[in-house]
């Protein structure tokens, strides 16, 4: 698995535009930069790595825009320490981005062939996130609380489950919406009773995959 100077410089090229586009936060600045997202693309992919745009990852999944991994992973405000659950684990690439900012990350995957290419994938690269095959609309009620929880894909609604598993001071990032184009949103726990409600601008996610087998 090679990691080049060429990826290198294109990683650095990339991150000066996503800095460009609003992307504030060092950390997630540094985590995109270090991460050779061209190694989670299928081969034929391989020239448009380092291209601002979302690109398909089979399973009829996408691994996100790395603006809006860097969108996603900003508004979670992650400190060092802090227990992340990931609610759709993809190609691993957020799991990636999240590790390297130090969080803990508790990662669900509900289509098999994905899960299962991941959790080959990811420990090749030195990345151990917790991996679970499973319904991410239902969280992990075993491991909760979480200081974080980050759902990348199209939410109809806000899982309850989600929010009960948030710890207090804790936030959630979801994108909101049953249609093509989703509303960012957070949820930040202010007591057991209290929450408070953000949202961040529209996006465009695959759906969540809800109550059904694959």
């Amino acid at each position: 698995m090679v990691d080049s100077y060429k990826h290198k410089g294109l990683r650095k090229k990339l991150v000066a535009e996503i800095s460009k586009k609003g992307i504030s936060d060092k950390n997630v600045l540094a985590a995109i930069e270090k991460i050779p997202r061209h190694l989670f693309m299928d081969s034929s992919f391989l020239e448009f790595a380092y291209v601002d745009k979302a690109f398909p990852i089979g399973e009829g999944q996408t691994i996100s825009q790395p603006y809006t991994v860097a969108f996603q992973t900003q508004l979670l405000e992650i400190k060092k320490g802090d227990k992340v659950l990931e609610v759709g684990t993809g190609s691993g690439y957020q799991s990636c981005v999240l590790i390297e900012m130090g969080a803990k990350v508790f990662t669900i995957e509900r289509i098999k062939g994905l899960y299962d290419k991941s959790k080959l994938f990811l420990p090749s690269i030195d990345h151990n996130p917790k991996m679970f095959f499973g319904d991410g609309y239902k969280g992990l009620p075993a491991y909760a609380p979480f200081d974080k929880i980050i759902v990348t894909a199209g939410a109809p609604n806000i899982p309850d489950d989600l929010v009960k598993q948030l710890n207090i001071g804790g936030i959630l990032v979801i994108p909101v919406g049953s249609g093509d184009i989703q509303v960012m949103t957070t949820i930040t726990k202010i007591s057991e009773t209290k929450t408070e409600q953000k949202e961040w601008g529209t996006f465009r996610f695959v759906p969540l995959l809800g109550n059904k087998e694959h």
